[in-house]
């Protein structure tokens, strides 16, 4: 199969969908990889490197596509690469269709097969190709959020973990997965006063065994989290429902109880966020403030540290993309229902249900395009 790695165009994305490592073992199973000139700069990694691997470097993105059967990329197409994607060529990426109607619609009339990253899913539900990134991300959530809590950077000027004699700042993570844990995690050794909320008890028991004495957990209500944010300095929004659109948890008649100067980063905005008032924004401009409170709801947080997710996120997407490269996208879907679970558009039908009901779309269940 003939594999094509384009550049990532998204604002400040600086991560490349496949290491040299991933390239060698694509080549070695006997497929040709394409990669684009440069891909792999701003994650360190120089088209010398690919190209000792067995990679062919291309000088333009729709070289790249032209050539490839199967595009692996790192975060969902923009708009100038819409009319590149071939029908029936198959991309392998983060889509996030559910916070983006106008993708939804691209993809489709393409008719190109779009298997999704944050879909796959174990049979235990875990979803091990969103993982890497949600480590990724709430662990930078908390960093983001002390930082933007300082003065200049718009906050009320308060010290994550205070100092002798000083109280530390009330962080408040809502949702106890792996982006909230990590969050909780990072707040509490930055010695933080941290409330974490989940609407599942075996989680909360969970937590409340891991975690360290400065971590509280509390049951999500709408109740609990109207009486806690009040106090919040820094709240952090991680909640996720697998390929549907995220749950509004802050409403925009919230902020005006919480502290001026407050932070909320909303780390769930690719799903379309958790907060009322939430809006992708970008690494460039990476806060707004609404009500007097401070929203960061950078879209591709992981794309700032790209040395550490780039590998992370591609020691979780390689077997995969060998899988698929080695089958092909039917008889390894056939195969996997973890990869059956990634499918979300093939050849213009939406086949993941949540999709579907984001936007009243009709629904074709997956096992008619196998």
């Amino acid at each position: 199969m003939k594999v094509g790695i384009p550049k990532e165009i998204k604002n400040n994305e600086n991560r490349v969908a496949i290491t040299p490592s991933g390239v060698m073992e694509l080549v070695k199973n006997g497929h040709q990889v394409y990669v684009q000139h440069t891909a792999g700069v701003g994650s360190g990694i120089s088209d010398k490197d690919y190209e000792k691997a067995g990679a062919v470097i291309l000088p333009k993105i729709e070289d790249v596509y032209k050539e490839a059967d199967m595009i692996i990329k790192v975060k969902e197409p923009i708009a100038s690469e819409y009319p590149l994607i071939k029908k029936d060529q198959l991309v392998f990426t983060y889509f996030h269709f559910a916070s983006c109607r106008e993708l939804t619609d691209a993809m489709i009339k393409q008719k190109g097969v779009c298997l999704a990253y944050e879909t796959v899913e174990k049979a235990d539900r875990s979803l091990p190709l969103l993982l890497p990134m949600s480590e990724v991300a709430g662990r930078m959530s908390t960093q983001e959020g002390a930082k933007f809590l300082e003065k200049p950077m718009g906050g009320h000027g308060i010290l994550l973990g205070g100092v002798a004699g000083v109280k530390p700042a009330k962080v408040l993570v809502l949702g106890g997965g792996m982006v909230g844990t990590q969050a909780a995690k990072m707040a509490a050794g930055l010695g933080a006063d941290v409330t974490i909320m989940d609407i599942s008890l075996p989680r909360l028991r969970y937590l409340d065994d891991v975690m360290p004495a400065n971590v509280k957990t509390m049951m999500s209500s709408e109740y609990n989290v109207r009486n806690e944010i009040k106090d919040a300095d820094l709240i952090i929004g991680s909640v996720l429902i697998p390929g549907a659109k995220a749950p509004k948890l802050i409403t925009k008649d919230m902020l005006k109880t919480m502290k001026k100067g407050a932070v909320i980063v909303d780390v769930a905005v690719d799903q379309g966020g958790c907060a009322e008032t939430c809006k992708p924004t970008t690494h460039n401009d990476p806060v707004f403030v609404v009500d007097g409170v401070v929203h960061y709801c950078v879209a591709n947080m992981p794309g700032a540290v790209p040395f550490t997710s780039t590998i992370a996120l591609t020691n979780a997407t390689l077997p995969y993309a060998v899988q698929l490269a080695n089958k092909g996208w039917k008889k390894a879907c056939k195969d996997s229902e973890e990869l059956k679970k990634g499918l979300n558009i093939v050849e213009g039908k939406v086949v993941y249900k949540a999709v579907a009901e984001a936007y009243d779309l009709p629904y074709t269940p997956v096992e008619k395009v196998l």
